[in-house]
């Protein structure tokens, strides 16, 4: 049985600042990456595990 690990999405604003977050649980780092997808409209987002930063999406990363 695998442990889901915490995420947070954050949301940020075409001045560079959070605008959002979406906290979320996720198996491993790709389906972090896949479900963080949701949260790209129109803005950048921020895949953070803690204090480690998983990835950066750009605005033309989001759902397909």
């Amino acid at each position: 049985m695998s442990k889901n690990a915490e995420y947070r999405a954050y949301t940020v604003g075409l001045d560079g600042h959070i605008v959002g977050s979406k906290e979320f649980f996720a198996e491993n780092d790709d389906a972090a990456f896949e479900h963080a997808r949701q949260f790209v409209n129109g803005h950048d987002v921020e895949l953070w595990s803690g204090a480690r930063l998983v990835a950066k999406l750009t605005k033309n990363e989001g759902p397909q």
